[in-house]
């Protein structure tokens, strides 16, 4: 795509440019600056009240702040529209209160804006902010902290001074995914009538069969997100965040009650509005509109849903490790490359990725059927092309990014000495890495698979395009109940992808691997 792109002739970015292209690149801009900030708002307070304070319910708030990952931004992005839209409830009741007749009368929030599109995203992507942040905070050496203090600095000054420093490299992480997701996101800031580069892509490409200017345009944000990766991986270029022997035993912050109210409230208010309140509107709709038939046409859906989403966050994780320790043992000055590259796909978006993969594998599978053909063997048929299997290489290129940011994050908090130690005793490479890094790496493995596993869940585009014929996922399914204005129907199948979404955010924290 990117060289079909650069290919393009020269007056056809001219043309874009004097017409459409400004506007579409400041829009991108501006929403990806608007949701990174905002998440980064709404994730790192939430990370540092959880780990660092005895905020109250701090049991329960660990994980209940993992769960709107579980929701589909397009979904909460319809939903709260139809709440606060001016025939919804909230506008309805307002005006009976009041006796306004008239959008004259008073003034209200427009949510299917930039800055409305902005805020539903960050409310959804903000738990990688907090994820990653506050496991970032658990895992610091508290030596380093305490020392900080003996040496005169303020519990405040240490923090922003020391602690914050340190989990630096994880928020950088979690932001450059937040930025790379909201780049590739096409559902919410289409129904928001925000025009960003990937609406663009979809218009000209499928709106007005004109691959050509989608190949230029797609080309323009190939360089956005080559700026993002490269600029996440030198800001933590060489960077060592960890001791060799670190104490891992954390002091929380003893909080007053009315910090106790203020913290308490901005983490509650977080679940709520990510994930309460849109749930609360999906089981309303579900107990009024479903029946117990349509849940039972729903569970093979469901079994699709789950097993692309198996094989997708298996791959993908198994792939980001070999990655990830490849860098590591290797001194080689491209060591890093694999990596770096692999994670490209991830804000590229999934109708983009669905076309490259039917270019890729369709004129595959013919000649393979040439070739049976030749042999006087029977035809394979469309084995590549037109099964589940191109639908998860779809989403291992996709989501690559996820698992190698979470796993690398891990590997970098593994003590280079731990690098040499095993070999000083005799032992070999092979045990080395499954008696040493990969159990200090379970619990970024554990995050990763649960990452890829969401995300994979939740994704549209790709599964739209590349869907083998009578092959249905939830996702699939909801999204044309909503597009035919039947969101009540699909209410029964939203949950559902909620509830897949959930099983690996409880199970993670039964476990607490981390």
């Amino acid at each position: 795509m990117l060289l079909a792109g650069v290919g393009a002739p020269a007056d056809l970015f001219v043309h874009l440019w004097q017409t459409v292209l400004p506007d579409y690149i400041i829009n991108t801009l501006l929403l990806g600056v608007l949701v990174v900030a905002l998440s980064l708002c709404f994730g790192v307070p939430a990370a540092i009240i959880v780990s660092q304070t005895n905020v109250w319910g701090q049991k329960y708030l660990r994980w209940l702040l993992l769960l709107p990952l579980a929701m589909p931004a397009y979904l909460v992005a319809y939903l709260y529209t139809d709440l606060f839209d001016y025939a919804g409830p909230v506008q309805r009741f307002l005006r009976a209160s009041f006796g306004w007749s008239s959008p004259a009368d008073y003034w209200f929030f427009d949510l299917r804006t930039l800055p409305g599109a902005a805020l539903i995203l960050s409310l959804v992507l903000f738990p990688y902010v907090y994820m990653l942040a506050r496991t970032a905070f658990e895992q610091q050496d508290q030596n380093l902290l305490r020392a900080s203090r003996l040496l005169g600095l303020s519990a405040r000054r240490t923090f922003f001074k020391v602690a914050l420093p340190l989990a630096r490299p994880a928020i950088a992480v979690a932001a450059s995914l937040i930025l790379m997701e909201t780049l590739a996101d096409f559902a919410t800031v289409q129904y928001f009538a925000v025009n960003t580069l990937t609406t663009a892509i979809y218009d000209t490409w499928l709106g007005y069969g004109d691959l050509t200017s989608a190949n230029a345009l797609a080309s323009v944000l190939m360089l956005f997100i080559l700026f993002t990766v490269v600029a996440e991986q030198k800001s933590r270029a060489g960077q060592r965040h960890q001791s060799n022997r670190p104490n891992k035993r954390n002091e929380v912050m003893v909080l007053s009650r009315w910090q106790q109210l203020a913290a308490g409230s901005f983490c509650w208010l977080l679940v709520a509005a990510g994930f309460v309140l849109p749930l609360t509107l999906l089981l309303q709709m579900a107990l009024e509109y479903s029946d117990a038939g349509q849940l039972v046409r729903l569970m093979d859906t469901g079994k699709n849903s789950l097993e692309v989403a198996v094989y997708a966050a298996s791959l993908t994780v198994l792939l980001a490790l070999l990655f990830g320790l490849y860098r590591r043992l290797h001194q080689d000055k491209f060591a890093h490359v694999p990596q770096m590259v692999s994670g490209f796909g991830y804000a590229i978006p999934g109708t983009v990725i669905a076309m490259a993969m039917l270019a890729t594998f369709g004129p595959l599978d013919h000649w393979l059927n040439d070739m049976a053909e030749m042999l006087g063997l029977e035809a394979p048929g469309l084995i590549l092309s037109g099964s589940i299997f191109v639908i998860v290489f779809a989403f291992i290129v996709r989501f690559a990014a996820i698992a190698n940011g979470t796993i690398a994050s891990g590997i970098g908090q593994i003590p280079h000495s731990l690098d040499l130690a095993p070999a000083s005793l005799g032992a070999g490479l092979q045990k080395m890495l499954f008696k040493v890094h990969l159990p200090l790496l379970k619990p970024s493995l554990l995050v990763a698979w649960l990452l890829v596993f969401v995300e994979a869940m939740k994704e549209l585009p790709a599964v739209l395009l590349l869907r083998p014929f009578n092959f249905e996922t939830l996702s699939t399914q909801v999204y044309q109940l909503i597009s035919d204005e039947m969101l009540e129907q699909g209410a029964l199948g939203a949950i559902l992808i909620v509830l897949f979404g959930l099983l690996p955010v409880i199970w993670l924290n039964r476990t607490k691997p981390y």
